[in-house]
């Protein structure tokens, strides 16, 4: 039987400072939306040089379908594009804990009491739960790590 050597964990990155803490938590994307657009820009220019080459040739109705598929590209830049920058930062400071929230170019801010926020761990889920919040944490996280986070970020709010 073959075993693979274990990876090492992901460290998660609390910055420490007087009593409190900061994390970002981010989307692990492969490729920057910067860098999405030029290879979609080259996959299209290849499509439409291909389609012209065939309308040149005499068959014209292949470029209304190599257009087809660039409007297709360009729909599938944006719906990554939207969501690549997608983070979760979470800051205890002076017995407040704010939870920002950037969705889809939105970005949402919750502050609550650090004493009277709870955690739940709910199966794959960490729920913040304030006096009028109810915030899922750690969306961008693999299960391990999302475990891992929650027992640290229940720790910091206890102190």
């Amino acid at each position: 039987m073959f075993s693979s050597p274990r990876e090492p964990a992901r460290e998660l990155p609390f910055r420490d400072g007087n009593a409190g803490f900061s994390l970002t938590l981010k989307r692990n994307c492969s490729i920057s939306p910067a860098g999405l657009a030029g290879v979609f820009a080259a996959l299209a220019f290849v499509v439409v040089a291909i389609g012209t080459g065939f309308a040149i040739a005499g068959a014209w109705l292949v470029l209304p379908f190599a257009g087809l598929e660039v409007l297709l590209l360009v729909a599938a830049y944006v719906l990554y594009a939207r969501r690549a920058a997608d983070y979760e930062r979470i800051v205890l400071e002076a017995g407040w804990l704010t939870v920002e929230v950037g969705e889809a170019q939105r970005t949402f801010r919750y502050e609550m009491e650090a004493r009277s926020a709870r955690l739940c761990i709910e199966e794959q889920r960490v729920v913040l739960l304030g006096a009028r919040e109810q915030l899922e944490l750690g969306r961008h996280l693999d299960a391990e790590t999302r475990a891992r986070f929650a027992a640290e970020l229940q720790k910091r709010l206890r102190i």
